[in-house]
């Protein structure tokens, strides 16, 4: 049985990670599917490539959510395409571990967190709130981090911990303002196995990471995608304000 049959999905950051597994499986379940990107054009494409092997329709569309006109035009373009917007789901993250975001200093890395994690996060669900509520029905999904609130120690946790406490307040308080047309939810990894574990962390540090882990393992991007399928589905339909963490046991 297809739990998203029918229904127009928008995932933002999906041209990699825990986005793209996130596209992927709810193409797997009958929906068709907006993978938004910032800069990975060819990845996107790579995405929306494999959606239509399944038989699903998909675009790819490039928007930076830290910018409020290319959430506009994200929204714009999925209904010209699609003609609404059933679910939509918060992934997009600012980068600050890898590439030019490492090199930043702290001001510019708290900046870029608030801009893409917080603030864009917020300003995607005040501009797709109207859309869902013409429709009488819609889902947004969000992203955090499970230790958010359990703290970790670090300069770059600090601001990361930061945006997303932001981001579980909000959606708390948003979901009580949208409901009962809009259910609004959000997810809270743990460690996930995604190319930055596999590529960057090293394995001393990975190995001390996992020992900490109930469940003994870091989680897939899979894991997520299945909770996020599971928020989006009827099968949810009476959680709303609600945060689940997928960490195998950490928090």
């Amino acid at each position: 049985m297809e739990r998203l049959k029918d229904k127009i999905a928008v995932i933002t950051g999906a041209s990699s990670g825990i986005g793209a597994g996130i596209a992927t499986l709810f193409a797997k379940e009958g929906a068709a599917v907006v993978v938004n990107y910032c800069r990975s054009k060819a990845s996107a494409e790579k995405v929306v490539e494999e959606i239509k092997s399944l038989g699903q329709r998909a675009i790819a569309v490039q928007a930076d959510m830290a910018n409020k006109e290319d959430i506009e035009r994200l929204i714009a373009t999925s209904l010209a395409e699609f003609g609404r917007i059933d679910v939509w789901v918060n992934n997009a993250g600012a980068d600050i571990l890898t590439g030019t975001g490492a090199k930043a200093n702290l001001d510019e890395k708290l900046e870029q967190l608030l801009s893409v994690d917080l603030k864009g996060t917020m300003n995607a669900c005040w501009s797709v709130t109207s859309i869902m509520q013409k429709q009488g029905a819609g889902v947004i999904v969000n992203m955090g981090w499970d230790l958010s609130i359990h703290g970790f120690e670090g300069t770059n946790p600090q601001i990361f911990a930061a945006s997303k406490a932001g981001v579980l307040g909000f959606t708390r308080s948003f979901a009580k303002t949208v409901g009962p047309e809009i259910r609004v939810n959000m997810i809270s990894p743990g460690w996930i196995a995604t190319s930055f574990a596999e590529e960057h962390m090293q394995d001393d540090y990975f190995q001390a990471r996992t020992k900490e882990i109930p469940l003994g393992r870091f989680g897939k991007p899979e894991d997520v995608a299945a909770t996020a399928l599971f928020l989006a589905s009827d099968a949810s339909s009476y959680l709303s304000g609600e945060s689940i963490n997928i960490n195998g046991g950490l928090v």
